[in-house]
């Protein structure tokens, strides 16, 4: 069946598209928002030791006889060995003129007291953090300022980052990957529910229009709601159809077989031959008409009672039995046996009203094309499989038309002078077909036609 709507893709797969994005989005962010937490907590400590390496060459200088002496301290610089082997550059200037280390490092000039600044800059081809501090000496004649500078290249501090950029972004692919597995169950459990409904309502009977009764969600609700809604009505639907059917089917027949008896009462006392004439077409058409009608209520019948199947243990020999014994009359009438060979119970779960009226077209089809004083024969096979065949000695289906006699308001070629509607077929086939069934139509050897119904 082909669908009316459009489909937008799964929904399963578009929540957890948006919650891995968002898984994806907030891992990159925490990378980021993690490693400059850690560069500045590196950085910190770097300046930490650069200011306490400034801070022990400053103590170290004194004012002797007007001369600034400094007795440089070894672990000022010993202090700042990585296992980098980052580089080290110092300069020492009294009153901005260099008194010992390397010229031009010097990046601070006015610091004082305990203030210190840190910078970071290119020295030597090398990205170096520098740090300086200033230092007043007070001598007899006049002060001198101190200044101190000293920079340590970052190789070690650069190697520590890279590896806790590694460690974050290990943390980060498993944080997503954690984010992403615990998206596609939290999806999967969310869309179960409506899984669940689904399947409640595809493994349902046609005949099945009860409302849903178990817990849903909350946002589910309206849907459950309007479904109950919809089954409501559609059962209420069912059955004023059925009630009008079986309504139809009356007052269509009655009326028809009335005028059809008054019909053949007044042929019988009429001796004219053009009104003999007249009242012969009159029932015929009546008879039509009445066939025509009844075929039609049948039809519709079968297609409502296929739609809402209910299936029970059926004896078709039982079944056949008393559909042959109430069609004797008429096949009497018509100088035609009806014999039914069946020899032991056949049990089929189906429905016997529709199962019957397939079998009573099939006959009443025999029936009509049967000449006088030959017979019909029911056979009921049970095995391998339960098969019903209906036969009959008359001219046989051609065999052109043979497999398009099974559909609406088709009938053969030569079925001119004979009364029907073409739907005797088409209603043994919905029945046959609503019972999983195969429905086979050919001609037997010796002359006639053969329909098979098999289950």
């Amino acid at each position: 069946m082909k669908n009316d709507f459009v489909v937008l893709g799964s929904l399963r797969n578009q929540l957890a598209t948006i919650l891995t994005g968002g898984a994806a989005l907030l891992a990159i962010l925490l990378f980021f928002v993690v490693r400059g937490y850690a560069t500045q907590i590196a950085q910190e400590g770097q300046d930490n030791i650069l200011s306490a390496s400034v801070s022990s060459i400053l103590d170290a200088a004194v004012l002797r006889d007007g001369v600034v002496e400094l007795d440089f301290p070894y672990a000022s610089l010993s202090m700042l060995s990585t296992s980098a082997d980052d580089r080290i550059f110092y300069a020492i200037y009294e009153d901005g003129n260099l008194l010992s280390g390397y010229d031009g490092l010097e990046t601070g000039l006015g610091a004082s007291g305990n203030a210190r600044m840190f910078v970071s800059a290119q020295y030597d081809n090398a990205t170096v953090r520098v740090a300086t501090a200033s230092r007043t000496l007070i001598g007899a004649d006049r002060s001198r300022q101190v200044t101190v500078s000293v920079a340590q290249t970052q190789d070690a501090l650069a190697e520590t980052l890279n590896r806790i950029s590694r460690n974050v972004a290990g943390f980060g692919l498993g944080f997503f990957a954690l984010a992403t597995a615990l998206a596609f169950w939290g999806t999967s459990t969310t869309i179960g529910q409506l899984s669940r409904l689904t399947t409640s309502v595809t493994r349902r009977g046609p005949q099945d229009l009860s409302p849903f009764l178990k817990p849903v969600p909350t946002e589910m609700v309206p849907l459950v709601r309007s479904l109950n809604t919809l089954m409501a009505r559609l059962d209420q639907s069912l059955k004023q159809s059925e009630d009008f059917i079986a309504e139809a089917a009356h007052r269509v027949r009655t009326p028809l077989a009335t005028v059809r008896s008054y019909a053949e009462a007044t042929f019988q006392r009429v001796q004219n031959q053009e009104n003999r004439d007249a009242l012969r077409s009159m029932m015929r058409a009546i008879d039509e008409s009445s066939r025509a009608a009844g075929q039609l209520l049948d039809h519709a019948m079968v297609t409502f009672r296929a739609g809402n199947l209910e299936r029970e243990d059926v004896d078709l020999d039982g079944l056949l039995r008393d559909l042959v014994q109430r069609m004797t009359p008429v096949a009497d009438m018509r100088d035609v046996a009806l014999y039914l060979d069946s020899n032991a119970p056949a049990i089929l779960q189906g429905d016997p009203v529709l199962l019957q009226n397939a079998f009573r077209n099939l006959i009443d089809n025999a029936l009509k094309y049967a000449p006088a004083e030959t017979s019909i024969m029911i056979h009921v096979q049970t095995t391998p499989r339960i098969r019903v065949d209906v036969s009959d000695q008359g001219r046989g289906f051609l065999l052109h038309e043979i497999d398009k006699l099974a559909g609406r308001f088709v009938r053969g070629g030569d079925t001119e002078g004979h009364i029907g509607s073409g739907l005797g077929l088409t209603i043994a086939q919905d029945v046959v077909n609503a019972h999983d069934g195969i429905m086979t139509l050919s001609n037997r050897q010796e002359g006639g036609a053969c329909v098979s119904l098999q289950f």
